[in-house]
């Protein structure tokens, strides 16, 4: 299984080409446990009320690419917010 550095490069080269599992387990990290699971979305909790919200959904096992580009902008802002405390 691919390491968090991996992912993200993949990510940001490739959102297209993602695996699901590995968006999974990119938003655990950063996000924590998932808020919800209902249906087909996985939905995590951000400090930030409205956009970029962090909802993801499985696609015959892969992740579709407007979604593993909202993650990227919630984790950039996330980052940004960390660096500024």
């Amino acid at each position: 299984m691919a390491n968090l550095t991996d992912i993200l490069e993949k990510m940001r080269s490739n959102p297209g080409g993602l695996r699901f599992a590995d968006l999974c387990k990119v938003c655990d990290h950063y996000f924590g446990q998932v808020r919800q699971s209902s249906g087909s979305h996985r939905v995590y909790k951000t400090p930030w009320t409205g956009d970029p919200r962090v909802s993801i959904q499985n696609s015959k096992g892969q992740a579709k690419a407007y979604q593993v580009k909202q993650v990227l902008k919630a984790i950039d802002r996330l980052e940004v917010e960390h660096a500024e405390q």
